[in-house]
């Protein structure tokens, strides 16, 4: 009786799937299980990275949901700055699943939200989405207001979609501790004052991670039985760790964690997938190609070949829509002007972990 070994197709041997094939060669890394099509109600939310997700689903015409799109008369660059159009509602990047689970139960639950505000020189900032409102709040009902349409607009998405999209970014992150209430970025950074007899740090582990993220897709599909979550994970590496370990090892084992978690509730979870944005990026069979000199911001190429890849795989796996994939992959970065490859991340999206590289020892006097 032959084994199992001797009937598997070539991808699923490393020679024949990787080592004989240039990287760009390498497809099938996703097999989705279900599909997407443009008439599929989208919408997108997490890290920075997301952002790129909207960006090539409306140039390829698919339905993205942008369920807060703010005023009418803002320019294109108040709008981003405002964060108004970056994910489908304004809550700024959402990093860790316990940021997404609070979210989802201030906005669909009777939770009450925490009356936490941070002031900085007469302005008051939202800790839970300081970067959102730049120069900060007039008031404090004006940020509670705020926080109300956003909550609203929360609900909206989650009732509304047929695919929400995640993707984590963080395991690192800082809690009140008398209320393990989890805040967007280190008080004090952004915003606020740090207080070290308040504010502590946490690293979540798998248990920590896995039972969020289960909870925030518990509160999804119970409300809207049709909805299935896309997980990804970001390949932004940290920008700076609070873990007492070396920064590299520290994204190493936050990365890790989370692509764990991802995976586990792929396998469990028939209504949650996981497309891998992740290892296409950072894998050593790419080389490093995909990022920029600073070794932390994707190119634009880098963001093209993903993209490139989940519209292919589910091509392969459903049969194509007419026109999804041109001969030439559309760079996301061409609905804006196209930034220089030297640009950092955060110059290109909304990130408000990026502000931390500027207490760098070598930029504190600078």
């Amino acid at each position: 009786m032959p084994h199992p070994y001797e009937s598997l197709p070539e991808d699923r041997f490393w020679r024949t799937a990787v080592a004989d094939r240039d990287a760009l060669e390498i497809t099938g890394l996703w097999k989705p299980k279900w599909e997407i099509r443009r008439r599929t109600r989208i919408v997108t939310a997490g890290s920075c990275f997301a952002q790129h997700f909207s960006k090539a689903l409306v140039a390829r015409r698919y339905r993205w949901l942008d369920f807060e799109p703010g005023p009418a008369g803002l320019t294109a660059e108040q709008r981003k700055d405002y964060h108004y159009g970056t994910f489908s509602f304004r809550a700024g990047n959402i990093y860790t699943p316990r940021m997404l689970l609070q979210w989802l139960t201030w906005a669909l639950t009777d939770t009450p939200v925490p009356e936490d505000v941070w002031e900085t020189d007469g302005r008051f900032y939202d800790p839970f989405r300081p970067g959102v409102e730049p120069g900060g709040f007039v008031s404090v009902e004006e940020l509670h207001a705020s926080r109300r349409e956003t909550l609203a607009a929360i609900a909206a998405a989650v009732r509304g979609t047929h695919v929400f999209v995640f993707t984590m970014g963080l395991t690192e992150a800082w809690q009140d501790k008398a209320t393990g209430v989890e805040y967007a970025v280190c008080p004090g950074t952004v915003a606020g004052e740090f207080d070290d007899d308040r504010h502590g740090f946490v690293n979540h582990g798998f248990g920590a991670l896995l039972g969020d993220m289960t909870a925030a897709l518990r509160l999804m599909f119970r409300l809207n039985r049709g909805l299935k979550a896309l997980l990804t994970v970001s390949p932004v590496p940290l920008t700076a760790t609070a873990s007492g370990g070396h920064v590299l090892t520290a994204t190493s084992q936050s990365k890790s964690v989370l692509r764990a978690v991802a995976g586990e509730l792929a396998m469990s979870q028939p209504r949650a997938d996981y497309f891998p944005s992740y290892e296409i990026i950072t894998h050593p069979a790419y080389g490093g190609r995909f990022f920029a000199p600073n070794l932390r911001s994707v190119l634009p190429e880098g963001v093209d070949h993903v993209m490139a890849q989940f519209f292919h795989d589910q091509a392969a796996t459903f049969g194509s829509e007419k026109d999804v994939l041109p001969p030439v992959a559309v760079p996301v970065v061409a609905l804006e002007d196209a930034p220089e490859p030297e640009l950092t991340e955060a110059e290109e999206l909304r990130c408000e972990e990026e502000i931390l590289a500027a207490f760098a020892p070598d930029r504190r006097n600078g």
